[in-house]
C-alpha cells in the first residue's frame, strides 16, 4: 500500500504521495502540489529537495557509505580501474572483458583533438586559470562535432559523444596545464593506460620521455575512481539542469566544470595546501594552529577535516590515505609543507577533540598531499577533480535524458516591490 503525507493549509487537507527508494529513503513528492493548492516549497540551496530519482550513486553520510550502482567504493577502489568504473557508471553494469577491451580501445583511439584546438588554446594568456581554459575547450568541441547538438541523436551517436568526451578531457586538461606553464603541448600515447597517458602529457617534453611509476599511476587511478560520482552535488546538478534543456553533452559538461571551479565545491583540496603553506610561513607550529582550530572564538578552520555530507567519516579518505603514504614513500620527498600535513594528520587521528566531533582527514586532505607530492600546481587540483568526475556527469546526463525528465525550472518567492507607476526622469 502506497504511503501518503498530508498537508493541512487554510482549512483544507492535501494528500501528497511518499516515494520510497531502494535504500528506504523517504521523499514527499510535491511535483503536483502547486496545481492542487497554489503552494510552492521554499528550500534555500535545495538542501532538502530531491530533484530527481537516480539509480547511479547511493550516499549515506550518517553511516559513511558510498556506492556506485550498488558496488561499495572500497571494493571498486581496491579491485577495479577507472575506465571499468566509468563503464559501470555510464552503462549500469560492470563490463565483460570484451566490453572493457573495446571501451578502452575506443577511448585510446579518440584521445587526439583537432589541431585547430591549439589555436584556441594559444589565445589564452598564461595567467588564465586552467579551469576556465578547460571549460572553454570542452565547450568548443561542439564546433568540431556539430552533430552532438542534435537532441534526437541515435544511441550509437550518443555513445560516440560519450567516448570522445572521456578520451579528450585528459588531453584538454593536460594542455590547459601546458598553457599555464608556457611549455609545448605533448600529444597522447595510445599504448599507455588512461592515468599514465595523462601524466605523460602533463610532465613530458616533446624531446624527452616521461616514465610514470606504477605506484603513481595506481594512486591517480584510485583518486579518479573516488571522485567519479557523488550524487546530486552542485556540479552534477548543474550538468543535469543544463542538459534538461537538451543542451549537448559537451555544453553540459562545460557548465559542470564551471560549477566545480567554485572554491566552495571543487577547491577544497587546493584550500588544504594553501592552509599548510600559511602554517609553514608562520613558522610551522602545528600545535598553535590546532589550538586555534579548537578555539570557538577564532575564525581559523582546519581545511580538509570533516565533511558537510559525511557525519561519521569519509569512506574515500581511508582508501586514499594508503595511496598517499605509498606515493610519499615512492618519491621520498623532503617538503616542509608535507611534513606539516603528516603532523596534522597524527593530531586529528589521536586527539579526543577531533575524534569526538568526527573531524577526520577527508579525501580532499589526502588528494591535496598527493597532488603536491607529484608536482601538480594548486590551480590544477580542481582540473584533476573534473577529470575524475566526468564519468559521473556523463552518467547523470544520460540518465536524465533517458528518463525524459522535464526542463529544470525552480520556482521562487518574490520579495520585491509591488506594482509601481513609472515616473518620467524629469520628475524624479
Amino acid at each position: 500500500m502506497s504511503k501518503k503525507a498530508e498537508l493541512h493549509y487554510n482549512g483544507k487537507v492535501y494528500e501528497v504521495p511518499v516515494v520510497i527508494g531502494t535504500e528506504n529513503e523517504n521523499a514527499i513528492d510535491i511535483s503536483k502540489l502547486r496545481g492542487k493548492s497554489g503552494l510552492i516549497t521554499l528550500d534555500r540551496g535545495f538542501k532538502n529537495t530531491g530533484s530527481c530519482e537516480s539509480a547511479i550513486t547511493f550516499l549515506d553520510g550518517e553511516e559513511g557509505v558510498l556506492r556506485y550502482r550498488g558496488y561499495s567504493i572500497e571494493e571498486l577502489a581496491e579491485k577495479s580501474t577507472f575506465l571499468e568504473v566509468a563503464f559501470l557508471l555510464i552503462y549500469s553494469e560492470l563490463p565483460t572483458r570484451e566490453e572493457l577491451d573495446a571501451f578502452t580501445k575506443d577511448i585510446s583511439e579518440h584521445s587526439l583533438v583537432h589541431e585547430d584546438v591549439r589555436s584556441i588554446l594559444d589565445g589564452f594568456p598564461s595567467k588564465a586559470h586552467p579551469m576556465g581554459v578547460l571549460s572553454s575547450l570542452v565547450s568548443s568541441l561542439t564546433a568540431f562535432y556539430p552533430k552532438s547538438l542534435d537532441p534526437n541523436r541515435s544511441v550509437e551517436q550518443i555513445n560516440g559523444t560519450v567516448i570522445r568526451a572521456i578520451a579528450k578531457l585528459p588531453t584538454l586538461a593536460a594542455w590547459s596545464y601546458k598553457n599555464r606553464v608556457r611549455q609545448p603541448i605533448v600529444y597522447p600515447k595510445n599504448n599507455l593506460s588512461y592515468s599514465a597517458n595523462f601524466m605523460q602529457m602533463m610532465f613530458a617534453l616533446p624531446t624527452t620521455d616521461y616514465v610514470v611509476s606504477p605506484v603513481i599511476t595506481k594512486a591517480i587511478d584510485k583518486l579518479l575512481i573516488l571522485h567519479a560520482d557523488h550524487e546530486q552535488n552542485c556540479s552534477t546538478s548543474t550538468v543535469r539542469v543544463v542538459g534538461s534543456s537538451h543542451a549537448s553533452l559537451y555544453a553540459s559538461v562545460s557548465a559542470g566544470i564551471a560549477a566545480l571551479w567554485g572554491p566552495l565545491h571543487g577547491g577544497a583540496n587546493q584550500a588544504v595546501i594553501e592552509m599548510l603553506e600559511a602554517i609553514r610561513i608562520d613558522g610551522g607550529d602545528v600545535d598553535k594552529y590546532v589550538a586555534k582550530a579548537k578555539d570557538k572564538d577564532d575564525a581559523f578552520r582546519l581545511m580538509g577535516f570533516g565533511h558537510r555530507v559525511y557525519k561519521s567519516f569519509d569512506p574515500r579518505a581511508t582508501i586514499i590515505k594508503k595511496a598517499a603514504d605509498d606515493v610519499l614513500k615512492e618519491l621520498n620527498i623532503n617538503d616542509p609543507v608535507l611534513e606539516i600535513a603528516k603532523r596534522l594528520e597524527e593530531v586529528a587521528l589521536d586527539d579526543d577533540y577531533f575524534k569526538s566531533r568526527n573531524l577526520y582527514p577527508n579525501v580532499d586532505f589526502y588528494s591535496g598531499i598527493i597532488y603536491r607530492a607529484l608536482g601538480i600546481p594548486t590551480d590544477m587540483f580542481t582540473v584533476m577533480f573534473a577529470l575524475g568526475r566526468l564519468p559521473g556527469w556523463i552518467a547523470q546526463w544520460k540518465e536524465m535524458r533517458e528518463n525524459h525528465e522535464p526542463i529544470g525550472r525552480p520556482r521562487q518567492v518574490y520579495t520585491g516591490s509591488k506594482e509601481r507607476k513609472y515616473v518620467p526622469i524629469e520628475s524624479r
